[in-house]
């Protein structure tokens, strides 16, 4: 697979395109994302599904931009698909001829079920959870793909989008009909046959930005959209309040932005019916989509689209870019986990904790890159953004934090005051901060010594090899949690 690629989705309301650059085997990193919302369905289910001229135009420009900005970046392949508006007009040989004679592009029309299964592969490979629904609300239709266990059981797409409703109901005003219409093509999904899950997955414009409202409403602390996760009961009114409005205004008073005020209501209208007939409790907010499936399916075309097991793309890829040294990486790590281990007794943290200090251990020398002088801040800033595949929220801002106060004292509650909705208690954090102080002080010289520990109550003794001044100095500077003792064999 090229080291860069180009990935363009052409659906019927918006034009997306990513341009993702490999840095090895499987990690890779997004260096561009762009949207164009050329609504190239618009006019068409009024007059038999056909394209319309203008339309198709606004598109053709628009992918003639895409292809410059691809090209700039050196992309080497593009991988163009389209999805609903294209597969459902009886016209779309005419952009479709058009764009790959005068832009040497080709354009493959996907079918609604491999859109839903490009979806389940983006979703299942890049945010951490194994059970779930996706729900990808387009222009022109919806897609469903069940996730059980993190492997992909059935894909589904019905013609329920934005764009169709609007022209064929809202229009005409004709809620009922709507509701009705949602209903009757649910069905299709109900006899599939498959457990229903209680949590969603969504994507798509709509989705998006009603979570971005969402975490407004909220103020959610943490400025990211990919994982946020809410429970449907709590937000039900901020949806109602949606549907209830009759003006433009109105909708700028809930916060709702000029370029979402074609399609929200009808988005939101298609989403709760959905959550409301499938009984979920629990929707996951999803940053990626059919792009990133496209990509993925191509890179891990030997692996049965998933990645190898105990790989994170966000992980390796920061170690792959920010040039960080393997031989220290994997000994921080490994030192952080035997120390963890040793103790367990006193601390008594959950598993998942040894990870998330593994990880902040491995990426530590990521604040040095950017610049020397408070690499600790900069790794804190840098993390909160950039371990952005496949960690919950309260996970990478864990990680963040981590890395920021891993210093000589342990952190107090004002340090965690910004973040607090996500972070453990402060014992938790204390814990977590003097474990990564206390590892990067044993290789505070880099020599990755092979230090022996053993724990005798509560005092942790340490067999250093080197015990060089410069080692024990840092170490007995070090604030220690309540009840622990170090002693220098």
């Amino acid at each position: 697979m090229s080291k860069i690629t180009t990935i363009i989705d052409i659906g019927s309301n918006s034009m997306r395109m990513v341009v993702l650059e490999k840095s090895s085997r499987f990690a890779f990193s997004l260096i561009n994302e762009t949207k164009s919302k050329v609504k190239i369905s618009e006019g068409c289910y009024e007059n038999g599904g056909n394209l319309q001229e203008l339309p198709m135009q606004r598109a053709y420009e628009a992918l003639k931009s895409f292809l410059n900005i691809s090209n700039a970046l050196k992309s080497r392949k593009i991988l163009c698909v389209a999805t609903s508006a294209l597969r459902d007009a009886p016209n779309s040989k005419v952009f479709l001829n058009r764009v790959k004679k005068n832009l040497g592009l080709n354009i493959k029309v996907i079918e609604g079920e491999k859109e839903a299964y490009f979806g389940g592969v983006a979703t299942s490979n890049l945010l951490h959870d194994d059970n779930f629904v996706t729900v990808d609300i387009g222009g022109g239709s919806t897609e469903f793909c069940f996730v059980k266990d993190g492997k992909i059981t059935k894909s589904i797409s019905l013609d329920i989008g934005t764009v169709r409703l609007k022209e064929l109901y809202f229009n005409k005003d004709n809620l009922d009909g709507a509701k009705n219409y949602i209903l009757e093509n649910l069905k299709k999904v109900f006899n599939l046959g498959v457990e229903i899950p209680s949590k969603v997955v969504g994507i798509g414009g709509s989705i998006r930005f009603l979570s971005k409202l969402i975490m407004q409403k909220n103020l959610y602390p943490l400025d990211a959209i990919h994982g946020f996760t809410y429970s449907v009961k709590d937000e039900q009114n901020l949806f109602l309040d949606i549907l209830n409005t009759r003006t433009v205004e109105d909708l700028e008073v809930l916060g709702v932005k000029k370029d979402r005020f074609d399609t929200i209501k009808e988005g939101t209208f298609i989403f709760k019916t959905i959550l409301d007939e499938l009984k979920i409790k629990t929707v996951v907010t999803s940053g990626v989509g059919v792009r990133e499936g496209v990509y993925l399916t191509d890179l891990l075309r030997t692996q049965n689209h998933k990645f190898p097991a105990n790989f994170n793309v966000s992980v390796r890829s920061l170690l792959d870019r920010f040039q960080i040294c393997p031989k220290q990486s994997a000994y921080l790590g490994k030192n952080a986990r035997e120390i963890f281990e040793k103790l367990k007794p006193l601390h008594n943290l959950d598993d998942k904790f040894a990870t998330l200090l593994v990880v902040a251990s491995k990426l530590h020398s990521i604040g040095t890159t950017l610049n020397f002088y408070k690499l600790n801040d900069n790794a804190f800033e840098f993390i909160l953004n950039g371990l952005n595949y496949d960690f919950l929220h309260s996970s990478r801002v864990v990680v963040a934090h981590i890395l920021k106060l891993s210093k000589k004292s342990l952190p107090k509650e004002k340090d965690l005051e910004e973040y607090k909705e996500l972070l453990p208690n402060l014992e938790t954090m204390q814990w977590l901060a003097f474990m990564q102080a206390l590892n990067l002080a044993i290789n505070i010289d880099f020599s990755c010594p092979k230090v022996e520990y053993f724990l005798d109550k509560n005092i942790l003794q340490l067999n250093l090899p080197n015990k060089s001044f410069l080692v024990k100095s840092y170490i007995e500077k070090l604030e220690l949690p309540q009840k622990l003792f170090i002693e220098i064999l």
